[in-house]
């Protein structure tokens, strides 16, 4: 099957696969290759504030990330592309940028994405899974609480059948203990 080259692909890699909060034509499994899903962003707005700070996924670079892809309707780019752009460059943590993906029906096509900037005062960078926990642990931002964003993240990831292994050790440490032990 032939892909069309003025077809609109948006990629998402966390709350976006199961919050898109647009309209779409078709959603499909697809892999972003040079860059990984990482609890990487300290979020002030939707799952944080500036004082204390969440973390949400960005991607960084390094490795590949199995996540979604959306074609959208040419009549609906403006109204989505606008919409991503609110939603996504709040504090512009995150570069808007087009890469290529591979879909699950092995076509490659070029999606709308947001990739972490590393220089931005948001950027986490590479925390251990204690780390990660105890600050999701205590985060809630406008959104509501950080520990339901990386739950419903790794639910939704588990219903795809993608095993995200750091992710799923930082579920289990927020399970284990609240917010009391995880700061000791």
């Amino acid at each position: 099957m032939a892909v069309d080259m003025d077809e609109f692909w948006v990629f998402g890699y966390g709350s976006l696969m199961w919050n898109p909060g647009f309209r779409f034509e078709e959603k499909l499994t697809a892999r972003a290759f040079g860059y990984r899903r990482s609890l990487c962003v300290r979020s002030w707005v939707h799952r944080g504030t500036e004082r204390h700070p969440g973390l949400v996924l960005g991607l960084d670079y390094g490795g590949s990330c199995i996540g979604t892809a959306f074609r959208v309707a040419p009549a609906q780019k403006a109204e989505v592309i606008d919409y991503l752009r609110e939603r996504e460059l709040v504090t512009h943590v995150y570069k808007e940028r087009t890469m290529p993906v591979q879909l699950s029906s092995g076509q490659r096509v070029s999606a709308l994405t947001y990739v972490i900037d590393r220089s931005h005062v948001q950027y986490a960078g590479a925390l251990s899974a204690e780390e990660a926990a105890a600050t999701v642990a205590v985060a809630t931002g406008k959104s509501g609480p950080n520990s339901e964003y990386v739950l419903n993240t790794l639910e939704h990831l588990r219903d795809m059948g993608i095993r995200d292994h750091w992710l799923e050790e930082v579920a289990a440490k927020l399970a284990a203990g609240g917010a009391e032990s995880l700061r000791a």
